[in-house]
């Protein structure tokens, strides 16, 4: 089972933001950002929300639901769309290697 916390601290942590910049953009405080990593609180419907456009990913991903990322693309056009796709086959063929 995925443990909420971990994968939003993990989620956090490699967006570079620390718990006052997650904090600050979910309109709530520090302390609330410490609760959710520490599973002694659930976020709100709205703060899921807020969670999963901050860090474009599925309400699915955050939860455990399924494992899998999805990446965002809106925004980006399709021949951004296609280098995306180019880059991340790339990389799933270099760590096959290894």
């Amino acid at each position: 089972m995925v443990n909420f916390g971990e994968t939003l601290r993990t989620l956090r942590k490699e967006a570079g933001m620390t718990q006052t910049e997650l904090a600050n953009r979910l309109n709530v405080t520090k302390s609330v950002v410490s609760y959710y990593e520490l599973q002694e609180r659930t976020p709100s419907p709205e703060v899921l929300v807020k969670l999963t456009n901050v860090f474009h990913i599925s309400a699915d991903y955050l939860l455990g639901i399924r494992q899998d990322q999805s990446l965002d693309c809106s925004g980006l056009t399709e021949d951004d769309i296609r280098l995306v796709r180019m880059i991340i086959e790339t990389l799933r063929k270099k760590n096959e290697e290894k």
